[in-house]
C-alpha cells in the first residue's frame, strides 16, 4: 500500500504525538466553512438546533465560567465556545472524509477497522475573549476503550496571541496521566511537574492548515489576546467497535454504511 504520509513523518508523529499536515483546504474551501460556521452562529443556517450540543464561551475566560453544554441554540453571536455534531453537516462531513484522514485511521486501528466519529466540533476563541483551557489528556471514562486521535484544522490563523493548542512533546508516552480525573484533567501539581513552561510548544498554524493529534498528548490553550478569532473544526476519530456505557450513538464516517455528505442534508444536524 503506497501511504500519503511517509514512514519517516509516522516515525517523528509516534515520537512526538504530533504531526503538522499542512494546509489541507484551498481558499475557497475554508472561506465556504468559516461561512457555514458563522451561520450556525448566528442562527441563519437551516439546521435542528435542538439536536446540536452549542456551549457559549466565558465572559471571565475562565474554564468553569463557560457556558452549559447542552444541545440547542443560545442565540444569535459569534461568542459561542464549542457546538458539536457537526459529522451531519454535509460541507465539514465532506472534510472530515477526506482521503489523507482515512489513511491516518486506516495506520492507527488497522486497515479493515470501521472508524465512527467521537466529536466533530468546532471550537472558537472569539476576538479579545476565549476561555483558558487547562492542561489535559483527550480520554472519556465511558467509553470501553481510549479513541486515540484527532485531526484539528485551523479555519483563522492560530498563534501565540490568540490562543493556539499548546503540547508537551512526547508526553503521550507517559500513557494516562491522571485516570482517576473524568475527563483527563492535571491537578495542579502534576502541571507543575509535566507541563512547566520551557517544556510548552506551541502549535501555530496558518489558516486552513491541519495538525494530527494523539488523544494522549498533554496539551492545553489560552485565551485570545487579538481582534480575530480563533476558529478551528477538530474530529475524533475512534474505532467503531467502541461501546459508551451512556449508550452513545456514534456516526461511521470511513467503512461499509458510513455517511455520504449527498446523503446528509442540513437539515439533519
Amino acid at each position: 500500500m503506497g501511504w500519503l504520509i511517509s514512514d519517516v513523518q509516522w516515525e517523528q508523529y509516534e515520537r512526538d504525538g504530533y504531526l503538522k499536515l499542512g494546509k489541507q483546504l484551498s481558499d475557497d474551501e475554508l472561506a465556504r466553512l468559516q461561512q457555514r460556521i458563522d451561520d450556525i452562529m448566528l442562527g441563519r443556517a437551516p439546521v435542528d438546533y435542538a439536536r446540536m450540543l452549542m456551549q457559549l464561551d466565558s465572559a471571565t475566560g475562565k474554564y468553569n465560567d463557560a457556558g452549559l453544554q447542552s444541545k440547542g441554540f443560545k442565540g444569535a453571536t459569534l461568542n459561542y465556545r464549542k457546538i458539536q455534531d457537526l459529522e451531519y453537516d454535509p460541507l465539514f462531513l465532506a472534510y472530515t472524509q477526506r482521503p489523507l484522514f482515512r489513511e491516518i485511521c486506516r495506520r492507527v486501528y488497522g486497515v479493515d477497522t470501521p472508524i465512527a466519529s467521537y466529536r466533530a466540533m468546532f471550537m472558537n476563541k472569539p476576538a479579545r475573549r476565549g476561555t483558558w483551557l487547562p492542561w489535559h489528556q483527550d480520554r472519556w471514562s465511558d467509553l470501553d476503550r481510549d479513541p486515540l486521535i484527532t485531526l484539528w484544522t485551523a479555519l483563522d490563523p492560530a498563534t501565540i496571541a490568540n490562543g493556539c493548542v499548546q503540547v508537551i512533546v512526547g508526553s503521550h508516552r507517559l500513557g494516562v496521566v491522571n485516570p482517576q480525573h473524568p475527563s483527563a484533567f492535571l491537578t495542579e501539581e502534576q502541571a507543575r511537574e509535566l507541563a512547566s513552561a520551557e517544556k510548552i510548544v506551541n502549535l501555530e498554524l496558518g489558516a486552513g492548515e491541519c495538525v494530527l493529534l494523539h488523544n494522549w498528548l498533554l496539551h492545553a490553550s489560552d485565551v485570545n489576546h487579538t481582534d480575530i478569532p480563533r476558529r478551528a473544526y477538530s474530529v475524533c476519530y475512534m474505532d467503531a467497535n467502541t461501546r459508551s456505557m451512556n449508550n452513545g450513538q456514534y456516526a461511521l464516517v470511513f467503512g461499509k454504511g458510513a455517511l455520504e455528505p449527498a446523503d446528509v442534508s442540513a437539515s439533519s444536524l
